[in-house]
């Protein structure tokens, strides 16, 4: 990083424990002169926090770009969006008093978080209708889509119960863009906010709430209504978890003119084959030959290795008839023939002693009639992973479940912001992944390639999009040996933090 040395600094902050500002002098890396910046800290210097002064042009126009369109009232609370945007961007992991740079900042941010017209809905609007109009026709755009839950792990008024009962927060539910041939990343294509209501004591039947309206699993199909349809020429094919196997969501996907690729959850639900003949989809692919044999990638979970499954392959077409107790939205809405669809079976006979065997079941409205078909179908299941690794940087790189605003407003309000700045460096990381030697000057700003070049003492002409993020993960202290593996999302964001740090220093000197 840039050198720095400090100028001046309230009398015995250190020793008062309070916190002071610090004035710093950088050394810009480019043009190696002296930038002032001021620096708050804390009485433990672990929890000291760098902003500059003066943003940057390039995380000036971003921050517009993404936030320049919402409609909150009052122009003014947009420009103050805009305005917050900024630092935030450059410390995203900063609580409100780090990110900002002065009390009057600080104090118009909690203003802002308290206006009514401000909503998690509102402060997302126009980064996804920026990704739902993204693509070119012909192009396949899949709509990787999961729930995670935010626990803050206190109480607040206004939130509900998350895990197990015993946390408190609520549920997001993101529909994240992502190009199906590139794997790009294109942004948020929709998110929906939502609390979960404390559970009864009474009993009730399973068809019940399978039918009832206020079900949590109803979020999925109204995000494929918030997305809509595709553009003219432009296929959307959203890929969901078992959560979504639920005969609503294929419908909205139908209705909304758009594919859908569905991990199925129940084997023994009713199902019609091509001859007419009514049976479960078990039995129905225990009628099927197998089709070949794959390789599988199996992802890390939780206490689950990576480690890579052998597995027989079925497919076939069939047609889902409409549950015999559905819900009133389903009686006025379910199209007059039954869906057609394709079934993806993969099977592990052989799993590794002490581990649960590999059994997968994908449901896609796309034809599936050879086996390249099925591995197509695969891949865009496997890509949903994408998802996941987004409420990994939500939670871990941009803390949000560390923010300590007291109403649940507030906390929805910020919550929004921190969901549409976490896409940036996912995108970034993703890259890295799929097109390792595409140049970085190609993905991100020029300025960012040449400052972590100068610092990193590489060079920039030549540097790759994988070349970048080691270095900016280097930048964060990831010592990039063999054995430690990819970065994670700590150390890119800290690296990240302190590139835009120097890049406002440098700002300083024009």
């Amino acid at each position: 990083m840039a050198a720095t040395v400090c100028f001046s600094q309230s009398a015995h902050a250190s020793q008062l424990g309070r916190r002071s500002r610090v004035v710093l002098g950088v050394i810009c890396p480019v043009s190696r002169r002296c930038c002032l910046i001021r620096r708050t800290h804390d009485s433990d210097t672990s929890n000291c926090s760098a902003t500059a002064c003066v943003p940057s042009p390039a995380s000036h126009a971003r921050a517009h770009e993404q936030f320049g369109d919402c409609e909150l009232g009052d122009l003014r609370r947009t420009k103050r969006l805009v305005k917050v945007a900024e630092p935030a961007a450059a410390r995203r992991d900063g609580s409100t008093p780090d990110q900002t740079e002065s009390w009057s900042d600080c104090k118009a941010v909690d203003r802002l978080m308290d206006g009514d017209d401000v909503t998690h809905a509102e402060i997302i609007r126009p980064h996804c209708e920026r990704t739902q109009h993204s693509g070119e026709p012909g192009a396949t755009k899949l709509i990787l889509c999961d729930t995670t839950e935010i626990d803050f792990k206190r109480n607040i008024d206004g939130i509900g119960p998350v895990g197990r009962g015993t946390g408190r927060g609520f549920f997001l539910h993101t529909g994240l863009m992502r190009d199906a041939d590139s794997g790009k990343i294109e942004g948020m294509a929709g998110q929906k906010l939502f609390h979960r209501q404390p559970k009864t004591k009474k009993k009730v039947a399973r068809n019940s709430k399978r039918r009832d309206p206020h079900r949590e699993s109803v979020v999925w199909g109204q995000l494929i209504d918030d997305v809509g349809s595709p553009p003219p020429g432009v296929k959307w094919i959203h890929v969901c978890d078992r959560g979504a196997d639920d005969d609503e969501v294929s419908c909205r996907a139908f209705l909304n003119r758009c594919g859908w690729v569905i991990r199925v959850a129940r084997l023994n639900r009713k199902i019609e084959a091509v001859d007419g003949s009514g049976l479960t989809l078990g039995e129905h692919l225990e009628q099927q030959p197998m089709q070949g044999r794959l390789k599988v990638e199996v992802p890390r979970q939780r206490n689950r290795q990576t480690r890579t499954a052998e597995v027989t392959i079925r497919f076939t077409p069939l047609r889902l008839p409409p549950p015999s107790r559905g819900n009133d939205w389903i009686k006025q809405n379910q199209p007059d023939e039954p869906l057609l669809m394709w079934v993806v079976e993969l099977k592990e006979g052989h799993p590794p002693q002490g581990v649960e065997a590999l059994h997968w079941v994908l449901l896609t409205s796309e034809a599936v009639t050879s086996l390249a078909d099925a591995q197509a179908c695969l891949r865009q299941d496997q890509l949903r992973w994408g998802v996941e690794e987004y409420h990994k940087a939500l939670k871990t790189g941009c803390r949000v479940e560390q923010r300590y605003y007291e109403t649940a407003d507030r906390l929805q309000r910020v919550t929004g912001l921190l969901s549409v700045l976490a896409v940036r460096l996912l995108q970034i990381r993703s890259l890295a992944d799929d097109d390792p030697d595409q140049l970085a000057t190609a993905v991100v700003p020029q300025p960012w390639v040449q400052v972590l070049a100068k610092v990193r003492k590489r060079s920039a002409d030549d540097m790759t999009i994988v070349q970048f993020v080691r270095q900016l993960a280097g930048l964060g202290g990831h010592l990039g040996r063999k054995r430690d593996g990819h970065p994670g999302w700590l150390t890119l964001w800290r690296g990240l933090e302190k590139l835009l740090l120097i890049l406002r220093a440098a700002s300083l000197r024009t």
